[in-house]
């Protein structure tokens, strides 16, 4: 059986200000639906992804910017760096973990450091393949990474 991710729903506080955002940022705008004052519906797709983000009011009790850790991939990361931050949009600069791995968040951060894990500043030094990391934020929190990867691992 196939299981495709298809959405996420992202909670935030202020709809239209979540919306502008993601549009500087370069997602796709899909769908603006209100059907009443207490139900709107705001759907984005990155550029290049088969599964989008759904922003609005009425959809998730979750409070605003608790998602954390949401990965976009690109292929180079200093080239999605410059382009972000041609948008206006505020990055961490490029890092790489010490040992090559990273996951974990402390206190809604995305920092990215397990136990005995250290996040270096730069590219991976070989410029390894899900080596390479940025991260940024919305205006409510929610946290997003920025991977690079170049070549797959066998299977994916």
């Amino acid at each position: 059986m196939d299981l495709k991710l298809e959405m996420i729903v992202l909670p935030v506080s202020d709809i239209d200000r979540a919306k502008a955002f993601y549009e500087k940022v370069g997602f796709r705008l899909d769908v603006d639906y209100t059907a009443n004052e207490d139900f709107r519906v705001v759907h984005f797709t990155p550029p290049g992804s088969e599964c989008s983000i759904i922003l609005g009011e009425g959809l998730t009790p979750t409070s605003p910017g608790s998602s954390q850790g949401l990965y976009l991939i690109v292929s180079d990361i200093e080239e999605a760096r410059a382009e972000l931050v041609g948008r206006g949009i505020e990055v961490s600069e490029i890092f790489h973990d010490a040992n090559g791995l990273f996951h974990g968040h402390e206190g809604g951060d995305v920092t990215h450091r397990g136990p005995g894990q250290e996040r270096l500043a730069g590219l991976h030094p070989e410029r390894a393949s899900y080596g390479s990391f940025l991260t940024f934020s919305d205006p409510d929190g929610n946290g997003w990474v920025l991977q690079e990867i170049s070549q797959r691992l066998p299977g994916r």
